[in-house]
């Protein structure tokens, strides 16, 4: 219920009041809204101003009053171009739209139609538990971000919290404060004690003091902070990249018994995002499946029965970019992806030095000692894999890990930790954390077991490598040749790779060929691991201003991180051994807001390298041609760390020396026969998944109906153009059209306070290519523009921008013809609360006031958007005319009161459209009168 609450006039009598009712409070208009509590009311100013809404305690009030919405002046003349601006600038202002998806009024990006069909599957159920998977690029954050708007705005929750991996954190609050205007912190172990230090007593809660955070999952987990959190956990909670929270390895069980024991709360809601769930162990895909609904984990996903499959489709979402790129009528511009193969010789040195390294590797896994324990044995195969791993990224990666000593506190042996080795040595994307850094300590712990004999090669091969830097690095110049290339055509490449110690040395190589004295407009920067997320974050934001730009980043970028305004092409310097790690590179760039049609993919590998070729001709070409087929990318169907292990078993077994290696042999192996054939089969499976899941019982032409309508209440894209264009020429500052855009050259006086005074250029429509600012209808320049003219307006001065009044001669009309531009509020209860919601309404009639005879909505939108002035008469004349109809406006009241009631239905009847897809609870809308008159206009026949 929402409280009626008492006011008192001049003559003390008690008045009730509603939401939507104006009244006046320390000189100032404002509007009711809707309150808890009788002794609270709650205001918003009446120019629609939602950031200056606030509460007043009515026991302490004496200022409260009854007002009305002011009518305009005759004073105020105008042409019908600035009835228009008036509209927009109105409908643009508003942020409680009456429509029934509340959150599009608050957005500042503007979404895709198939991204609205998550919101609706989220709205169906009463406490939300969702797993979003649709391919990567598509947009899953967005459409988290739209759930939780919508949610906010209902009333349905009060705060958020996004969980993710730590180096997503700061990309989410970015996310969160542009597209969604809510304000989240940030709480790592970086940041976590400063938010402590603001907090105003030792008894708050970093966890609960903040109304909306973004918390690293590796902060939250631990045994030390897990219960606190969990205690102060907001209501509706966002799991980023939810497949390293499944209950697979060891080391990500800490992050699934969080999201685990959230999921266990009573009425919380639960929204993961994963663009790969099923990262082919069928065990973990069903732990996060049980997240969502405990009875999920024991479903048999091969054999669900039609009852399961419809029940589990309630929850699950499952997309490919072939399902959406076509939705609703609107194409979806998603970039092609062009992979190239670029095959480089080892040099005679390299080539020497790589042979003598297998061999060596080979020796250390083959040898036969029966003194080695089992764990010191595996201790030299992790050593002999982490030798080669690095002799084939690089000399200084070479170098780095060869020439380390061993220390005396390399621990014991027997203690061998598998994980931490994976995490060194191969491209694991089940762990938590991507280990970048030279496998030095692998190497360490393995030369344990060593003879001197051993040692001595390791120290021989590390001289070799320090001969190797530069011209006989033939996979350095390869790749230089490569970055020339895309630079001249104009594209901006990331470079991969494995090691800090190569992505370093590539750096600093590249630097120096391409960063010269004469040359400013080209900038390289490397990003890995050893840097902090905020030092990412600061190279990143420099790299960004330069015209030409190359990075160099290891997999500490490749997942979740959005890359795609900044970069157009990826060069994989070290190949990935698992094709997971390939589309988590790809997909940074390859995605929605792409703005080049095409993105380069360039696999770099030895022409005469056994590993790579095997690595390449087992897994990456595999990969690579399912996605091109399916659309989608498949994960290896089972754990990735034994399918790499299964390749160099195959290495190390098939010969006796390099030179001898034959990669159909290899290739014939039968544990990768058997994980190509496991993999047909999940081809197949997923085939079948992305039809069941691809959630098309939510019908296109149903999602556009509603569109349409919102957009008649909010504004859009075509309305912001036309508003900025308009309010600026007026204002002294009009733009120039662009080859790409639009040229702002000079900042409006009235918005400068926001946005200062540096010349921009902007574009009205997404996605908008690099350099060009997207300014959607929630833009500081829209809301700025509209705030100055709506109270410019208001405060009915004789020559304003946008104009209450006008009255024009025209040949358009063959009698007189009135143009009302009204502003209706709306009551909208459901069986939980109430929300004031509003609209703008153009009406158009002819005739007397007592007796109006109405025109379509279509003739007067008509009306407002061709009128051209065909004459013209005295100032005091349109004075005359205009003072006549404001005179009689008590007449054409209960004809406005008819309008409100049939708009109040309409809507009614668009709530109730959406909510019989939604499955939820009916809503009514009551109208709150009177209506605002903002308008009015006198079109005149010549």
């Amino acid at each position: 219920m929402v409280a009626q609450l008492p006011l008192k006039d001049d003559n003390s009598q008690q008045l009730s009041t509603s939401p939507g009712t104006i009244v006046r409070c320390r000189q100032r208009q404002w509007v009711v809204l809707p309150s808890p509590s009788s002794e609270i009311i709650r205001l918003r100013p009446l120019s629609g101003l939602e950031e200056e809404s606030c509460g007043i305690y009515l026991p302490l009030e004496r200022e409260l009053e009854p007002a009305d919405f002011p009518l305009p002046s005759a004073n105020t003349l105008q042409d019908l171009k600035a009835a228009q601006l008036l509209l927009d600038a109105a409908r643009l202002s508003l942020r409680s739209g009456a429509g029934p998806f509340r959150c599009l009024g608050r957005l500042s990006v503007r979404p895709r139609p198939y991204q609205l069909v998550p919101l609706l599957m989220a709205l169906r159920l009463e406490i939300v538990r969702l797993l979003i998977s649709d391919d990567v690029g598509i947009g899953k954050s967005i459409e988290a971000g739209l759930i939780a708007r919508e949610m906010l705005d209902r009333g349905e929750i009060k705060r958020i919290c996004v969980l993710c991996p730590p180096q997503l954190c700061d990309q989410w609050q970015r996310e969160l404060k542009q597209k969604f205007h809510i304000d989240a912190v940030v709480i790592r172990s970086g940041t976590a004690a400063k938010l402590e230090r603001g907090l105003p007593s030792v008894d708050s809660h970093i966890f609960s003091y903040y109304p909306h955070i973004i918390v690293s999952l590796d902060y939250a987990k631990s045994e030390r902070r897990r219960a606190s959190f969990l205690t102060h956990c907001p209501d509706f909670v966002i799991v980023d990249e939810v497949h390293t929270c499944s209950e697979s390895t060891p080391k990500q069980q800490q992050r699934y018994q969080l999201v685990k024991q959230i999921s266990q709360k009573n009425g919380q809601h639960l929204v993961l995002l994963t663009a790969t769930p099923h990262s082919g162990i069928e065990a973990s895909f069903r732990s996060i499946l049980g997240l969502l609904k405990p009875e999920f984990a024991q479903l048999d996903l091969n054999h669900l029965t039609e009852a399961q499959r419809i029940e589990l489709a309630r929850h699950f979402v499952q997309r490919r970019r072939i399902d959406v790129k076509d939705w609703l009528g609107n194409s979806t511009p998603f970039p092609k992806r062009e992979a190239i193969e670029s095959p480089y010789p080892l040099s005679e040195t390299y080539r020497e030095l790589f042979e003598q390294v297998y061999d060596f590797a080979r020796g250390l896994v083959k040898s036969v000692d029966e003194s080695l324990s089992y764990a010191q044995k595996r201790g030299r195969y992790w050593s002999a894999l982490a030798i080669i791993r690095c002799v084939m990224s690089s000399p200084a990666a070479a170098i780095a890990t060869l020439s380390r000593q061993v220390s005396k506190d390399t621990g014991d042996l027997e203690e061998w930790d598998e994980d931490l080795a994976a995490n060194y040595v191969l491209d694991t994307t089940e762990g938590e954390q991507i280990t970048d850094n030279s496998p030095f300590t692998v190497v360490e712990r393995g030369q344990k077991t060593y003879r001197d004999i051993d040692k001595r090669k390791l120290r021989e091969f590390v001289k070799i490598a320090e001969q190797l830097r530069g011209k006989e690095d033939t996979k350095l110049q390869k790749a230089i040749a490569l970055i020339k290339d895309l630079l001249k055509e104009g594209l901006h490449p990331i470079i991969w790779c494995r090691y800090i110690a190569t992505a370093n040395y590539v750096a600093e190589t590249l630097r120096n060929d391409l960063e010269g004295k004469k040359n400013t407009s080209v900038r390289v920067i490397s990003i890995t691991g050893e840097l902090s997320e905020d030092e990412r974050e600061i190279r990143l934001q420099e790299l960004q201003q330069y015209p030409q730009r190359v990075m160099i980043a290891t997999d500490c970028l490749s997942e979740g991180i959005n890359l795609q305004e900044h970069f157009t092409a990826c060069i994989h310097y070290d190949l990935p051994f698992n094709p997971n790690r390939l589309e988590q590179r790809e997909g940074r760039i390859d995605r929605y807001g792409q703005t080049v049609e095409k993105v380069k993919c360039i696999l770099l590998y030895g022409q005469d390298n056994p590993v790579d070729g095997a690595v390449l001709e087992v897994l990456i070409r595999k990969a690579v041609t399912i996605h091109r087929t399916l659309g989608i990318t498949v994960p290896v169907p089972m754990d990735s760390n034994t399918v790499q292990e299964a390749v160099f078993k195959s290495l190390f077994e098939r010969a006796t020396d390099v030179r001898q290696l034959s990669l159909f042999d290899l290739t014939q192996d039968d544990t990768l026969a058997q994980v190509h054939n496991s993999w047909d089969r999940v081809v197949e499976r997923e085939k079948q998944n992305r039809t069941r899941f691809a959630q098309r019982s939510i019908k296109p032409d149903e999602v556009e109906r509603e569109l349409l309508l919102t957009d008649l209440i909010l504004g859009n894209e075509a309305d912001v153009e036309r508003f900025v264009l308009t309010a600026c020429d007026r204002l002294g500052t009009s733009l120039v059209r662009k080859k790409q855009g639009w040229d702002l050259s000079q900042i409006p006086r009235c918005v400068q306070y926001q946005l200062g005074d540096k010349p921009r250029l902007i574009s009205f429509t997404t996605p908008t290519p690099e350099g060009i600012e997207y300014v959607g209808r929630n833009h500081s320049l829209v809301e700025g523009l509209a705030r100055h003219l709506f109270e410019e307006a208001l405060e009915n001065i004789d020559t304003p921008t946008a104009a209450r009044c006008g009255v024009t001669v025209t040949d358009a009309v063959a009698k007189p013809t009135f143009i009302l531009l009204l502003r209706l509020r709306h009551l909208l209860e459901n069986r939980k609360q109430g929300i004031l919601a509003e609209e703008c309404l153009i009406q158009s009639f002819t005739g007397l006031p007592n007796h109006p005879q109405w025109l379509s909505d279509d003739q007067t939108l008509s009306l407002l958007a061709t009128v051209q002035p065909t004459g013209d008469l005295s100032q005091e004349n349109k004075r005359s005319r205009i003072e006549m109809i404001l005179g009689r406006m008590e007449q054409l009241q209960p004809h406005l009161e008819k309008i409100a009631n049939k708009r109040a239905e309409a809507l009614s009847e668009s709530h109730q459209r959406v909510r019989a897809m939604t499955k939820e609870g009916k809503v009514t809308v009551i109208p709150q009168l009177p209506m605002d008159v903002l308008g009015v206009y006198c079109l005149i026949p010549q």
